[in-house]
């Protein structure tokens, strides 16, 4: 493998987008992409006010596991599976530094460098588009991604931004056991 950069280089962040959320009581405060070199796009990052003040989540992909008897996918909080409805076993899901582990991350930082650098350069953005937010005639930046979001998952994205939160060490899937297909 070649690398151009050494370990713990920095990374180009060239755009920032922000589309605030509308309910604040939520923990989810916005949704961001980020432009890295002008080349390549990271959609999904989430600003998430957390216990500490506010912290950048990256995107993430809810875990799933087939049913034993039909093999259809099901979230790991499932009660009976979405194909068959057969009741599923309730201690079937993995814990992890004993808590359940219901999302993965798809893109993330391999190094604390990098993601303190695109969590500084997001959460100034952020600012920057809530001060604007605040002056007559705002209008919201169009952010074509937010039409992809499933907002019947944000309460469980609240509950993984509350994990991610406590406890930021990256953890390994083994790849056997996630489904990598989309719901």
């Amino acid at each position: 493998m070649v690398r151009e950069q050494e370990r713990g280089g920095t990374v180009n962040i060239t755009e920032v987008r922000v589309k605030l959320t509308e309910a604040k009581k939520n923990r989810l405060q916005a949704f961001c992409s980020i432009t890295i070199d002008d080349d390549f796009v990271v959609r999904d990052l989430k600003v998430i006010e957390g216990h500490k003040g506010a912290f950048v989540a990256m995107p993430s992909r809810k875990l799933t596991e087939r049913c034993p008897k039909c093999g259809g996918k099901n979230h790991l909080m499932a009660q009976y599976c979405n194909d068959c409805g057969v009741k599923l076993d309730e201690k079937r899901a993995s814990k992890s530094a004993g808590r359940l582990k219901l999302h993965a991350d798809t893109a993330h930082p391999i190094n604390s460098a990098c993601r303190e650098e695109i969590q500084e350069k997001v959460l100034v953005a952020y600012r920057e588009e809530i001060e604007k937010a605040k002056k007559p005639g705002y209008k919201a930046p169009r952010y074509e991604d937010i039409e992809d979001v499933d907002f019947d998952d944000l309460d469980e994205n609240d509950n993984e931004a509350e994990n991610e939160d406590e406890d930021e060490d990256e953890v390994e899937i083994d790849v056997d056991d996630v489904d990598t297909d989309k719901n």
